[in-house]
């Protein structure tokens, strides 16, 4: 009796002093009138201006978490920090449940989460309910030898944007994944490093900024996107530049990746970058008890899922893997895959055919997923050492996304994330249909760019510039009858066209002009129009 009470004792300890990964969750900011009036304290420029752009406020999701209370969990008996969340005002911690459960004793502390979902208490989540190509003739300004990369960029009109020399200028993308091995010596990469492309990046597990190391996943995914070698791999956005973050430790499958992910997230966002691409999804944990079952990918949540959906308030496009489960038992979308306002990509083969290994859809609480597919089947990728080869996954259909999703931004720069996300769903050519295995379906950049362009205001308070796409003839509209004068101009800047606007409607014929993109200027004593006119 006296050894089995032992056993029990000794037992009894061993559990409770188990080591758990938890998120221990704070009250408010109490600095937050403190980084108001300082924002560049804790965003870049860059990033300031997005959002102006955007016309985004600074809110209290931008404020660094209190040291003050980071300081007090850092010295809390047996707890280890190991990231934080400014947005989910959060910390990643490790300790012991006693350890950790304690800490719901700070006045500072809201509550804990443990990524144990069988040690937290029984939460009812939010379910909402929701409703289950054209090519144009463009100015060839650019062409690009693409070799066997070329099915996965054309497939989704990419080369019709990247011949009217829209390639992701002055977009900035970051790259969460494993590691970037040969990133910063493999020849697909040098156009790059000559155009100083690479701004920088990350690493998270190992807390230092050498980027170029750990597992090759990234540097396959990144060539998909700024890859070069003329004749055999041009990415979808080999102008746009890049942020290069690990966020993913190989060795083993712990929640502490979502943490290390959210944290990249917030450092893209202070960072200015436009688009992330996430070729990582978090399902299935070493420790079992961690793991997601399909009722909880509801896009609340994963800890990477509930940072993710966060993503678009500041002006950024997540595009995430769906994942590869499709040929499993549970074949849905992965963590953060589910979450809100973001696009999931599925992987299609070379004919534009779900590919069997896709995760698929809906999410648990029943909204479209994936969002959109691109190849994922044999995509053209490089190697470490600058082989061209091909890789199956979505890890590979969502950085040929991404890539594009910039080049097209770069053609529109003045639109919103979020508008930016429905121009691209409603592209593709199941959005009328959309269904569990390629959601809206193959999206087509060209149509996003028409839509993008003819649904644009184009009105002053004193004119109006219509039709656009126009065909034969434009239509400039004076509500006062304001005179003004009207000036066109090509993509190469050249003025193609200027008149004088003396009436109040007043029709201009485009008979003779090559179809294309042109740049109008309106002008009428103190107010300027200006813009993007397409000409079908």
């Amino acid at each position: 009796m006296k050894t089995q009470l032992t056993f029990l004792c000794l037992l009894f300890s061993f559990i409770t002093n188990a080591q758990e990964d938890a998120w221990v969750y704070f009250t408010d900011k109490p600095d937050a009138t403190y980084y108001m009036n300082n924002p560049l304290e804790m965003l870049t420029q860059r990033a300031l201006d997005r959002r102006t752009t955007q016309n985004i406020n600074l809110d209290n999701l931008d404020i660094p978490i209190a040291s003050s209370y980071m300081n007090q969990i850092k010295n809390a008996t047996g707890i280890t920090v190991m990231a934080k969340s400014k947005w989910l005002n959060a910390l990643h911690i490790r300790g012991s449940q006693a350890n950790i459960q304690a800490l719901t004793s700070l006045g500072f502390v809201d509550r804990v989460l443990f990524a144990n979902h069988s040690l937290n208490p029984i939460s009812k989540f939010f379910n909402r309910n929701y409703t289950n190509k054209d090519e144009g003739e463009n100015e060839t300004l650019a062409n690009y030898n693409y070799g066997n990369s070329s099915n996965q960029i054309q497939m989704l009109n990419g080369h019709l944007l990247h011949q009217q020399d829209f390639t992701g200028q002055g977009k900035v993308i970051a790259v969460f994944d494993a590691g970037f091995p040969g990133v910063n010596t493999a020849a697909p990469f040098q156009r790059l490093f000559d155009n100083d492309l690479i701004l920088g990046g990350y690493n998270f597990p190992d807390r230092n900024t050498d980027i170029y190391t750990r597992n090759s996943h990234g540097t396959n995914v990144l060539s998909t996107m700024g890859g070069y070698v003329d004749g055999q791999l041009v990415g979808t956005a080999p102008d746009a530049e890049y942020y290069l973050f690990i966020t993913e430790d190989v060795a083993g499958e712990n929640p502490v990746e979502e943490s290390y992910w959210v944290e990249a997230l917030e450092m893209a966002d202070s960072l200015g970058v436009d688009v992330v691409n996430s070729s990582l999804g978090y399902a299935d944990y070493d420790n079992t008890s961690y793991s997601y079952a399909y009722s909880q990918r509801n896009g609340q949540v994963g800890f990477a899922s509930r940072g993710a959906s966060l993503a678009v308030s500041k002006g950024i496009v997540c595009v995430i893997s769906a994942g590869n489960d499709g040929n499993k038992t549970e074949k849905h979308i992965s963590i953060p895959a589910d979450a809100d306002n973001i696009l999931t990509i599925g992987a299609v083969t070379s004919t534009e055919a779900y590919a069997s290994f896709s995760s698929i859809g809906p999410s648990f609480d029943g909204r479209v997923k994936p969002d959109v597919c691109a190849r994922g089947q044999a995509a053209t990728v490089s190697s470490t050492t600058g082989n061209i080869t091909t890789s199956n996954g979505t890890s590979f259909s969502s950085p040929i996304l991404a890539g594009m999703v910039a080049t097209f931004w770069s053609a529109v720069p003045n639109l919103t994330a979020a508008e930016v996300i429905q121009f691209v769903r409603e592209s593709a050519d199941q959005f009328a249909t959309p269904d569990n295995f390629k959601g809206y379906g193959v999206p087509d950049f060209q149509l996003a760019l028409n839509n993008a362009l003819s649904t644009t205001s184009f009105e002053l308070e004193i004119v109006k510039i219509y039709p656009n796409p126009v065909n034969k003839k434009l239509t400039i509209e004076s509500s006062n009858n304001a005179e003004g004068k009207f000036t066109l101009y090509n993509n190469l800047g050249m003025k193609v066209l200027e008149i004088n606007i003396t009436s109040i409607s007043q029709s201009v014929q485009l008979d003779n002009l090559s179809s294309g993109i042109y740049l109008y200027d309106f002008s009428s004593n103190n107010s300027t129009l200006q813009g993007k006119l397409i000409k079908q």
